[in-house]
């Protein structure tokens, strides 16, 4: 019996909304409690010029026509702006400065948890009330920002303080850019949709054209990605300091008559130490290496799993991860790696709902509805396509969309219907 879509993608579903979820829910309490009211919250974006600001400072006395042209120049010029940020990413990444660019992403999780998230704990502290000294709360500030800087891109921490580090940055980012004015926040985010479609599927695209560089390379991009089932990281340290590890499972080998009094565990696994520049041999744990006949098979082995993996990216060269990818293998969601989803679509998932926080819970709950379901979608796309898709366009459009169908019909008839004491 075939298996359905749903059959093959429930948990990869379920692994990638939960923390979009997540993420979405606490953007909206950090909202609901830092900014209780709109005037604050334009006063705060008054007063704070950021990189999605520096054309037109938008204000609320200025009319709609003003607003509206001052809103896209600000889109206009922030997208520019991220598509300069990545073709630079993507010419450092092809002249193999992959050192230059993993300490630029430790740099900014220390900065964004550090100055970012310090004025956000501030905020939360001094709106509990909660009694505590500047020392007490400078040290730790920077002991949780020292923790994350190795949690992103170190293999050798635990999965889940990864995953909640990452979270963590994706909320305290998507806090501040739900700062922006109204008009200018729309606009962006229907801006970068756009976007993120061009730049992922166009032939010339940098965010394809940097999946194309890891995919030949057999690399790991140096970014920040969610993975929705990462590899396991429970190796040595001095294992651990070579380079990436990834486990994947050992196919079943024909019988060896020189083996045939030994135990042989079916799931056992090969572990590929990649390092940046070169890859070494694969290594077999539990297996000595005394024997010359072994050691040739091993290497045997090895070499056929590299052709065949050879074989599967000439035949789809887009087949690695990116902001929203399947893992290499083309048969089977059941791989090691799961799907990925880039940090940058939990921010602006969660600067959606953030800023329909701002007015009202209904509307909440109708955007959060809107980018589950686009997201649900992209991924049975996903399945379908087996290559790299953008993850925003549809959520973005979709949780827009249900935005202004809410707070223009939906909540006006509920609102009229509920104080006219009408039942439905």
């Amino acid at each position: 019996m075939e298996r359905s879509v749903l059959d093959s993608l429930g948990v990869e579903i379920i692994g990638v909304m939960s923390p979009v979820s997540i993420c979405m829910l606490l953007v909206v309490l950090l909202v609901s409690t830092v900014s209780p009211s709109a005037s604050d919250s334009a006063a705060a974006a008054a007063s704070a010029t950021t990189a999605a600001t520096l054309v037109y400072d938008e204000s609320p006395s200025d009319p709609p026509g003003r607003r509206l042209a001052g809103a896209l120049l600000n889109a206009a010029a922030f997208v520019a702006l991220v598509a300069a940020a990545t073709t630079l990413l993507v010419v450092l990444y092809y002249y193999r400065f992959t050192g230059f660019l993993r300490n630029y992403v430790r740099f900014s999780a220390f900065f964004v948890l550090a100055s970012m998230g310090g004025s956000i704990l501030l905020s939360l502290l001094r709106a509990a009330g909660f009694p505590l000294d500047a020392f007490s709360a400078l040290v730790l500030l920077l002991n949780l920002s020292a923790v994350g800087v190795p949690a992103v891109l170190s293999p050798a921490v635990p999965v889940l303080l990864r995953q909640a580090y990452l979270v963590a940055l994706a909320v305290i980012v998507a806090a501040w850019f739900a700062r922006l004015p109204e008009w200018t926040t729309w606009t962006l985010l229907l801006a970068l949709a756009l976007y993120d479609l061009a730049a992922v599927l166009c032939p010339g695209g940098p965010l394809r054209v940097l999946v194309e560089l890891a995919s030949s390379r057999d690399e790991e991009l140096p970014a920040l990605v969610y993975e929705s089932r990462p590899a396991s990281a429970s190796v040595s340290h001095a294992v651990a300091a070579l380079g990436t590890v990834e486990l994947q499972p050992v196919e079943p080998a024909p019988p060896n008559p020189t083996m045939s009094n030994r135990n042989v565990d079916p799931d056992r696994t090969i572990v590929e130490i990649s390092s940046l520049e070169e890859e070494t041999s694969p290594l077999v744990p539990n297996e000595p290496s005394s024997s010359g006949s072994s050691d040739a098979r091993q290497r045997d082995i090895a070499a056929e799993r590299e052709r065949e993996r050879e074989g599967e990216r000439n035949q789809d060269p887009s087949s690695s991860s990116s902001l929203l990818a399947p893992a290499l293998e083309s048969d089977a969601f059941d791989t090691s790696r799961g799907i990925r989803l880039g940090l940058g679509d939990f921010v602006f998932y969660s600067v959606l709902v953030g800023r329909a926080a701002m007015y009202d819970l209904m509307t909440v709950y109708a955007c959060y509805l809107a980018i589950i379901s686009g997201l649900g979608c992209t991924l049975i796309l996903l399945s379908v396509c087996r290559h790299a898709l953008p993850a925003l366009p549809i959520s973005i459009t979709l949780g827009v969309g249900f935005y202004f169908l809410t707070r223009l019909l939906l909540e006006p008839f509920v609102v009229g219907a509920s104080t006219s004491l009408v039942m439905f």
